[in-house]
């Protein structure tokens, strides 16, 4: 196993109790609700940031917890780690290159371990798809109190959906401003219709201390995102 120091950002009072929120309404979804997906409409919503501090929140609660970064495409969770070499990531696993114990990283903050994503593939849905894929999911079930998967953003690549057929539900994050309601909704529909169960969705990036931000810039970036990402989401 391997092993990492998270750089940890300091959060204020609000945010940290929007998490705990979060964290408490996804315990009473129901006692079965163990493996959570996270994904988003576009890029740069904050769905990993939401995915990395929602873990974080539950280990600290004294949940064992593992968050497994599940965008091989264009994956940002690297940057979460402090110290500590990490050798192998989920891609190593899927292709069969490296075993679950050789992946997963435990950090130094109790209850948290983490499993990052790996080197670019050139086939991430083919992997996300594999029963490799499936065994690690059902592996983490059975060891962890809580896990957390993050996903590529679902308006452009269909990873998300393939990922959330071995995991008992999702939540979809939604960037204040960034989108518009039309693009959020069919991003959900999506979901569902993959048949996903769609646990809710955390409105992120909402500057309450401004005054008519919220809508200043909606819609704006649905044609614009809805072009540019769909399909080419990792390719840079």
């Amino acid at each position: 196993m391997q092993e990492f120091e998270i750089n940890q950002s300091k959060l204020d009072f609000r945010s940290s109790e929007a998490y705990k929120t979060l964290r408490t309404n996804i315990e009473f979804s129901g006692e079965n609700t163990k493996v959570i997906y996270i994904t988003s409409t576009t890029p740069n919503e904050g769905k990993s940031t939401v995915s990395f501090e929602l873990a974080l929140s539950c280990a600290q609660n004294g949940m064992k917890t593992l968050l497994i970064d599940a965008d091989l495409r264009k994956s940002v969770m690297k940057s979460r780690g402090k110290r500590g070499r990490i050798r192998y990531g989920l891609t190593h696993y899927l292709a069969g290159r490296a075993t679950l114990n050789e992946v997963l990283c435990k950090s130094d903050v109790p209850n948290f371990d983490m499993i990052f994503a790996g080197p670019v593939p050139p086939n991430p849905s083919e992997l996300l798809g594999s029963a490799r894929f499936k065994a690690i999911i059902e592996e983490a079930r059975n060891n962890y109190d809580m896990v957390i998967v993050d996903t590529p953003p679902i308006g452009s690549v269909i990873d998300a959906a393939i990922v959330s057929k071995n995991c008992d539900g999702g939540i979809l994050v939604i960037g204040c401003g960034d989108i518009s309601y039309r693009f959020a909704r069919k991003s959900k529909e999506q979901l569902e219709i993959a048949g996903s169960k769609v646990l809710g969705c955390v409105l992120n990036k909402v500057n309450i201390s401004g005054k008519g931000y919220y809508g200043k810039y909606y819609g704006k970036y649905y044609g614009k995102y809805y072009g540019k990402y769909y399909g080419n989401y990792g390719d840079d």
